[in-house]
């Protein structure tokens, strides 16, 4: 197996391989993040009470600065007016892009799935008519999935698309709703089923006739983003803006959701991070029983897990930038496929895609509601931003596939791969099985350095393996149907993840600079108590495809005691030593 390969993580080792991280970046790539970051706090966050209300053009117009600064063409080739930079850059823009949460949709929603599906997939004629429009803002793009009777069952479809009698358009009829950005857009790349069959995307102008959006929606968060319904009446299309083939339009509406989702966990990283920016000063000024609030033990611990899942989404959301850029660092960039060949090799990283956003977004969640709950009546206050944060955050794991839907691809993408024979993952079960056997020796206690952390990511590969080789064992192809089940093993499947990712990136820092300790601390807070959770839900797991059966209780009962081998650490402890560190910076610092 290929370390590389996707899902690679759960098969090799933890103090294997190396993975791409923040403190990669380079000082362009950091510049402009910084760019960024100025732009949404000097330009777009003053502006938000126009923003919420959509007051003229704000959005609009922000839109055009933001293409002025190179903001909307980071991933657009140079050759179509784009700075062609990688994902890595991608990420710090999605990431820094996070102060005003409606217009961060906007934006998000313009470079990503506004945008990307022409890059990756339109001929070289769509490319040139589109592409320079959309990197500078002159035009706006959006793209419409999601109908009435099809939310994540995207191929449930109704919207007909019927070649006209002249040959020369398609017809078009049908409705889509809740489309970001509907009412600004030029263009957006919308799907419908040829002769009510073959689903497949095409390219809409809003001037084509039979075109048409709806009122705005009224929504709990992102009020100042544009959400509608968009009409099909007859709507006439060129056949030159069929976007890919006829009957192939699930390869772009999937492959560019693989892309939304990581980008989503970026953004979801700045959003966790922006939480401490606006807690910890709070925090210190505000005095309660003769001292502040941040010499609280309970409130010290909600500054240390803000900092803690800050830091393991970071490490995650720039370990999936890392992959992919590898993954199309192998391409040849001369090939006049070039793009497409792009998508198509990230696609193999559909599992961290998904994990990526579903960590990221329910990271996020619980984030703003730590702060929230830390600033007590002040955070629940409109004018305090952690409440508009809140309500913003809320969509985020309904957004590129509910959290949900992203939980079922996790373990479905990994059998199916399996099925194929990309690896071999009985092999890998049997494998753990004959260890188990043997019994695991690891460091039960001790400091970073001693071994136990890196210790208890191995083991919760191995724990991941067994408990998911149970359960395929038990139903074999029916496990699709298993959704409880499925859930169970999505979950241990991202803690892995997580933990990996954490690990790798502390021990890159540490093998720079070993007295930088506060990322090991992140870490270990993460690892150990991700540890036990495994536990849990592997006991769960096993518990409900053992069903009361007393043997298979003993059974699995005796593998997982197997598994539960180290001592309890005192992360309360390292949260002490986190929270010290966090309140004398002020916010979110690894220095």
């Amino acid at each position: 197996m290929d370390q590389k390969m996707g899902t690679g993580f759960l098969f090799f080792p933890a103090d294997e391989g190396v993975i791409f991280t923040r403190e990669d970046l380079t000082s362009e790539q950091l510049a402009f993040g910084d760019t960024c970051r100025d732009f949404f706090d000097k330009d777009v966050f003053p502006k938000n009470n126009d923003i919420e209300n959509h007051v003229g053009t704000t959005s609009l117009d922000l839109l055009k600065k933001a293409g002025e600064l190179g903001l909307l063409m980071v991933e657009v080739p140079e050759a179509y007016g784009g700075l062609g930079m990688d994902k890595r850059t991608a990420t710090i823009v999605s990431e820094e892009s996070v102060s005003q949460g409606s217009f961060s949709v906007t934006l998000m929603c313009h470079t990503g799935i506004g945008t990307l599906p022409i890059l990756y997939f339109g001929t070289q004629e769509q490319k040139e008519k589109y592409l320079p429009k959309l990197a500078t803002g002159e035009w706006m793009g959006a793209y419409a999935l999601t109908e009435p009777g099809s939310g994540s069952d995207a191929l449930a479809a109704r919207t007909k698309a019927v070649l006209s009698e002249d040959g020369k358009h398609y017809i078009l009829n049908g409705s889509k709703m809740f489309i970001t950005n509907a009412t600004w857009a030029d263009v957006m790349t919308v799907f419908a089923k040829v002769d009510g069959e073959k689903f497949t995307g095409f390219i809409i102008e809003k001037g084509f006739p039979g075109y048409s959006v709806g009122a705005e929606e009224h929504k709990m968060g992102i009020k100042g983003s544009s959400t509608t319904t968009v009409n099909l009446d007859d709507c006439m299309v060129p056949i030159e803006n069929v976007l890919g083939e006829v009957g192939k339009g699930h390869k772009i509406a999937f492959n560019v959701l693989n892309i939304g989702r990581w980008k989503l966990g970026a953004a979801s990283v700045g959003g966790c991070k922006l939480v401490l920016k606006y807690m910890v000063p709070y925090l210190i000024d505000r005095k309660q029983f003769g001292k502040s609030l941040s010499e609280f033990g309970l409130i010290r611990k909600k500054i240390a897990d803000v900092a803690t899942l800050s830091y393991v989404a970071e490490s995650m959301m720039y370990c999936v930038a890392g992959l992919y850029d590898d993954a199309i660092a192998t391409l040849d960039k001369s090939d006049a496929n070039y793009d497409r060949k792009s998508i198509e090799a990230i696609e193999k990283y559909a599992v961290e895609a998904s994990i990526a956003k579903v960590f990221g977004s329910e990271a996020l969640w619980q984030c703003v509601d730590e702060g929230v709950q830390a600033l007590g009546g002040y955070g629940f206050s409109a004018e305090y931003p952690l409440e508009a944060m809140q309500r913003n955050a809320r969509i985020n794991r309904i957004f590129e596939g509910t959290n949900e839907i992203n939980r079922m691809i996790v373990p479905g993408t990994i059998l199916k791969r399996a099925m194929s024979g990309e690896f071999d993952m009985m092999g890998e079960i049997q494998k753990v099985l004959g260890e188990l056997k043997a019994g695991y020796t690891i460091k039960p206690l001790g400091d970073w350095e001693s071994g136990t952390y890196r210790d208890r990511v191995n083991l919760a590969k191995k724990l991941a393996i067994y408990a998911c080789g149970v359960a395929v064992q038990k139903y074999m192809a029916d496990i699709k149907d298993q959704q409880y089940a499925l859930e169970l093993m999505a979950n241990l499947v991202i803690e892995v993840f997580a933990m990996d990712c954490a690990y790798k990136r502390t021990q890159q820092i540490l093998a720079k600079d070993a007295t930088q300790k506060i990322p090991s601390y992140l870490a270990g807070i993460y690892i150990a108590e991700a540890y036990d959770k495994m536990l849990m839900i592997a006991r769960r797991l096993v518990g409900e495809i053992a069903d009361g059966d007393e043997n298979l209780v003993g059974k699995y009962q005796k593998a997982l005691t197997r598994f539960d081998l180290f001592a309890p650490i005192n992360t309360n402890k390292l949260r002490e030593l986190v929270a010290t560190h966090m309140v004398e910076r002020g916010g979110y610092a690894l220095k």
